[in-house]
């Protein structure tokens, strides 16, 4: 139960548990990897922890039947990539190459979307996805079958005309470069943004709200969230204000599904609350903040936003959102215009507040 491994997915790290008691031997793979389920990542001896532990007397049978022949007295365990428990007669994985040779590789669809697909006689790893990082819908496995009947690769693939991007010039003719792989999170937010972007009409209203008495309430009670152990910040009262916002005007807290033409409304508000960490943008999601007081969001956002810059934040934690705010009054600038993140229909953007003349009753 030992941690052996730090698991990057989907915007979160997990700590995955040794499943076996022994002692690691080899490593077998990398920081930064990118690795298929049931890979091998580390081999352990069990024999030498099985030695450890019955003491000096029995450490020389124990060290005999280190050297029987395959098949006799326990031999090493390689430790897989899987957050599942390992079976006792599960076959060993074979090391993934350097260069893997190709492989049905893990597809984000639903149980329903691969069993529509093999009804059609659809290979789910051939699908292109339209959804949220490629996940694929059932209009993509229809239209991969229409395009495989027609005898278009494109169209089987579900490309949209125009959809495959140019290839990068090299731009070493002109200078120096060097070229950076991106971070696991990066590259997610760049796929899931460029599919919010591509899906969804962006239309984005500027506002500014004069703020004066907000103010004032947040320098009257700042010391009573203190001694809470919080901090008062305008975050966690536009996350309030939102909340109850959003329940009297409900097409704002849906999602809209085009598939079905229809409109999908929550009975709930969850706010996912844009996190700025030295990995990239994460987005962990307040649940029901309607029914939370201002102190309870300013202690919740708070532990939130440390336990993302940790990376101890969960996946789970950062799903489910129905709305979001992303506050960059720390970084300046009188208006941005973030992208609503997929399947949302909305976000709030603020910057930063500034002191100015106003004509008041003329």
């Amino acid at each position: 139960d030992d941690t052996l491994i730090e698991l990057e997915t989907d915007k979160a790290v997990v700590e995955i548990p040794s499943s076996v008691a022994g002692r690691v031997t080899e490593v077998l793979a990398a920081e930064g990897d990118e690795l298929r389920v049931g890979a091998p990542i580390a081999v352990v001896d069990t024999v030498a922890r099985s030695a450890a532990e019955a003491g000096p007397d029995d450490a020389s049978d124990q060290e005999g039947s280190r050297d029987a022949p395959a098949g006799e007295g326990p031999p090493a365990e390689e430790i897989p990539l899987s957050p599942e428990k390992i079976a006792p007669e599960r076959p060993k994985a074979e090391k993934v190459p350097a260069e893997p040779e190709p492989v049905a590789a893990p597809v984000p669809a639903s149980p329903a979307i691969r069993r529509l697909a093999r009804e059609l006689g659809a290979d789910i790893h051939a699908v292109r996805g339209s959804g949220p990082v490629g996940r694929i819908t059932e209009a993509d496995v229809k239209s991969h079958v229409r395009g495989a009947l027609k005898g278009n690769p494109a169209v089987a693939a579900g490309a949209p005309a125009g959809a495959d991007e140019p290839s990068m010039p090299d731009f070493s003719r002109w200078g120096p470069v060097e070229a950076v792989d991106l971070e696991t999170v990066r590259r997610l937010t760049a796929a899931s943004t460029s599919v919010s972007w591509r899906v969804i009409p962006h239309v984005t209203q500027f506002d500014k709200a004069d703020i004066t008495v907000l103010e004032e309430f947040m320098k009257q009670n700042a010391g009573e969230v203190a001694r809470t152990g919080g901090k008062l910040t305008l975050t966690p009262v536009v996350t309030r204000v939102c909340a109850q916002a959003l329940i009297k005007f409900p097409r704002f807290n849906a999602s809209l599904d085009a598939e079905h033409s229809r409109l999908i409304l929550k009975q709930y508000v969850h706010i996912g609350i844009a996190v700025d960490t030295s990995r990239g943008l994460l987005v962990p999601v307040v649940r029901n903040a309607e029914a939370k007081s201002i102190t309870d969001l300013a202690l919740e956002i708070a532990d939130l936003a440390d336990r993302a810059r940790s990376k101890k934040v969960t996946a789970a934690e950062m799903e489910g959102g129905t709305f979001t705010i992303s506050n960059q009054g720390g970084i300046g600038g009188v208006g941005f215009t973030p992208i609503i993140l997929w399947p949302q229909v909305a976000i709030l953007g603020i910057s930063r507040a500034a002191t100015e003349p106003v004509s008041v009753a003329g």
